[in-house]
């Protein structure tokens, strides 16, 4: 499936509606959220709370674990843990294109009485009763920035700095191919508000322990070039397991580093990183330069994602996991770039 509707007035006037309607408000981003994800939330609840709403951020992994490079962000006063959040009636999610990717807060959207879908992917399975879904953009965040619009709050640097970070990694700092001259002009409204782009990039990009450089060089050492696989396009794959990682004490969001480092092997089309979280289940992510979609496999597989990026949750022994994504890829359909 391939979600093709752009969102109407009609629908944005009906998610303007329910979130100001005086219920109490729950903001979704996806498990294992990104800054797309918890920003975009972040950004919304923030406009929300500075019109009187109750409203909550959350998402829903147990253990409630706020990634380390999000922990910046303004707004986190917003955020409750997946058990502190029942009873909201009215729910919006954030860059979830399936509803699986809301994790253990899945029963208590779908029981909303209002379930708001603010999404990108072309990958979006249509869950959520009002879909505010554009898949040319870029990056959730543009869509969030487009709700604060239109719930009439005026953009400041609080709001501005988790749209800008969501945008700023989903567009791979501006180089993928969805980036667009609004996608700078969009930009240039949020550097406008005197926020620090230059300390959102540090704490995302360039802050790491030493430990991580040392997981980094580990997963590296161990990676295998499959040249033969993807039909001949070339798949580069590498394990992070569990152990590894608590030994050097690093958090799962640690291990993101790998796959921007793997993907960049000229030789193979998909890159593919396996890590166990806490746990014991494996979070694989895939990226691609283009000539597969792997938002259908990881869709195929339980998750979701972008063309060039996607990924999914799954339990079992990372060989066996390896070799799905493997016979999926073989299967995939070459795309022109």
């Amino acid at each position: 499936m391939s979600w093709t509707l752009a969102p109407r007035d009609a629908d944005w006037s009906a998610a303007v509606d329910a979130l100001t309607s005086g219920g109490s408000v729950l903001l979704l981003a996806h498990v294992s959220p990104d800054a797309d994800a918890l920003g975009s939330a972040l950004a919304v609840g923030l406009a929300l709370e500075s019109l009187g709403v109750d409203v909550a951020v959350s998402f829903g992994d147990e253990p409630f674990v706020i990634p380390r490079i999000l922990r910046s962000l303004p707004g986190q006063h917003l955020l409750a843990s997946p058990s502190e959040v029942k009873g909201r009636a009215i729910v919006a999610t954030f860059d979830v294109s399936s509803i699986d990717r809301l994790g253990v807060l899945r029963a208590h959207a779908e029981a909303a009485s209002t379930f708001i879908a603010v999404d990108h992917h072309a990958s979006y399975t249509g869950f959520g009763g009002v879909h505010l879904v554009d898949v040319t953009s870029p990056a959730t965040a543009i869509l969030a920035l487009a709700l604060v619009d239109r719930l009439g709050v005026t953009l400041d640097a609080e709001i501005a700095i988790p749209i800008y970070a969501g945008l700023l990694t989903d567009t791979g700092s501006f180089k993928y191919v969805a980036t667009s001259s609004s996608t700078h002009e969009v930009a240039a409204r949020l550097l406008a508000t005197g926020m620090r782009h230059d300390l959102i990039a540090r704490h995302i990009y360039d802050d790491e322990p030493f430990g991580a450089l040392q997981m980094l060089g580990a997963a590296l050492q161990r990676s295998v070039l499959e040249t033969s696989s993807v039909g001949g396009l070339g798949l580069v794959w590498t394990v992070v397991p569990r152990d590894e990682r608590l030994a050097s004490g690093l958090p799962l969001d640690a291990v993101e580093r790998v796959i921007d480092v793997l993907r960049i092997a000229n030789e193979a089309e998909v890159a593919c990183v396996l890590k166990q979280d806490d746990r014991g289940d494996w979070r694989i992510s895939m990226r691609s330069k283009g000539q597969i979609d792997v938002s259908s496999i990881a869709l195929g597989l339980g998750g979701g994602g972008h063309r060039y990026a996607a990924g999914y949750t799954a339990q079992g022994d990372p060989i066996d996991l390896l070799e799905a994504v493997r016979t999926a890829l073989a299967a995939a359909p070459h795309l022109p770039v």
